[in-house]
């Protein structure tokens, strides 16, 4: 078996691999996906000169509490056709993605997984939760108290590309867990949506709406789609969100309403919104979102004192973390955390952990998707030193919650 990244021409059989690994017989691949594709990162698993399996890279930098970032090694595209399971080709994938992002000196690493339990064996944690809501239309009105600003257009999708640019910069700013968005990665958010609906079998475009201010400043978008049904007669719409942001409460709540209000529509349904969306605080039936936290993106630290240290702290304050870690064993020690006046700073330590746990629950914490309280109550943190718990909890608070804001 061999295991090397790609070269250009291997691009198709890349991508035909990884359909066949999730039992599909093809995998549409847009003109802009193509180009934001990191060859140097691409790996194949090869048998007999066919690929077997597959895993990439894409590089970000990623939003950390305090507004900073730091380089991310984004996992993406893993898969092992059926008939090379279990012979340890994923983990040897795994083993060349981990080691090409420790030599760039990337000191976390991201995942949108389709089974989270995979990951964990490597050390992923759960690190930002997302909201799925299904919202009915017909039960949700607005609190009083609210108040419509601004307007929200239709535009299209050549006209919508910048705004929807800007105005997901300005609402990530301050976002843990999202990904800074380049130049580059602009055609491949937000290029064209064109979904198949499987009733009729036709191809459903994406409208794009922008909200703008009172000053006719682009402030909140949606770009979303619309499925048709007439039951007895009767309109029955559903609007489904691709993807939404917004640069403030009252261009999120104007957005909310704008979707919630469009002629015959009965539900609008949304996944991976954050767990903070004021949705449910806009609404004075809040049952009407029904809504539904799962797993989003999963995180891990690839160096432990480089990712605490890139972060910041809501106090000072001070905390020895111990750290196993099974897939990197050179991660395996004492950690000394410490935040003064601002300034964090880590390094390995020989004293004795306040805190103990596997790598996993650091990439669980280091949003502010968990806290160290939570893992401890579910068994995965031990605290040795009383107080300990609750002094980390407050270090590692956040006051908005994490969000990655599109998948990779």
């Amino acid at each position: 078996m061999e295991f090397r990244t790609i070269e250009p021409g291997e691009l198709d059989a890349f991508y035909r691999t990884m359909a066949r690994a999730f039992s599909e017989t093809s995998h549409d691949v847009t003109d802009a996906g193509r180009a934001r594709q990191e060859l140097d990162r691409t790996f194949a698993a090869i048998d007999g000169g066919a690929i077997v399996g597959t895993a990439a890279t894409y590089s970000f930098r990623t939003v950390v509490p305090g507004g900073g970032s730091v380089p991310a090694a984004g996992l993406t595209e893993v898969g092992v056709l059926p008939t090379h399971r279990r012979r340890g080709v994923m983990r040897e994938l795994l083993r060349r993605y981990v080691d090409q992002a420790r030599e760039r000196g990337e000191p976390l690493a991201t995942l949108f997984a389709a089974e989270a339990a995979i990951y964990g064996r490597f050390g992923f944690g759960r690190a930002t939760p997302g909201l799925d809501v299904d919202v009915d239309a017909h039960r949700a009105a607005f609190v009083p108290w609210y108040e419509p600003a601004g307007r929200t257009r239709l535009v299209a999708h050549a006209d919508a590309l910048q705004p929807l640019a800007d105005i997901y910069r300005a609402a990530i700013a301050d976002r843990p867990g999202a990904n800074l968005l380049e130049d580059r990665d602009v055609p491949w958010v937000f290029g064209e949506k064109v979904y198949p609906d499987d009733q009729s079998r036709s191809r459903v475009e994406a409208l794009f709406a922008i909200h703008e201010d009172g000053e006719g400043v682009p402030d909140a978008y949606a770009v979303y789609t619309a499925k048709h049904a007439w039951p007895d007669s009767l309109p029955n719409v559903e609007i489904t969100l691709d993807s939404m942001a917004a640069a403030t409460p009252q261009a999120a709540a104007d957005m909310w309403r704008y979707l919630i209000d469009v002629d015959l529509v009965s539900h609008v349904k949304a996944w991976n919104r954050p767990a903070d969306d004021p949705l449910h605080w806009l609404l004075q039936e809040p049952r009407a979102m029904r809504g539904k936290l799962l797993d989003s993106l999963l995180a891990r630290p690839l160096d432990v004192a480089s990712s605490l240290a890139s972060r910041g702290y809501a106090r000072d304050g001070a905390v020895r973390i111990g750290v196993a870690d099974a897939f990197l064993p050179d991660n395996d020690g004492v950690y000394d955390l410490r935040v003064d006046e601002g300034r964090p700073a880590c390094a390995r330590s020989t004293g004795e952990p306040m805190l103990s746990g596997p790598v996993n629950a650091i990439g669980a914490v280091y949003f502010g998707g968990a806290t160290w309280t939570e893992l401890a109550n579910g068994g995965m943190v031990r605290e040795h030193e009383p107080g300990s718990l609750a002094a980390a909890d407050a270090m590692f608070s956040t006051p908005v919650a994490p969000w990655a804001a599109y998948m990779f």
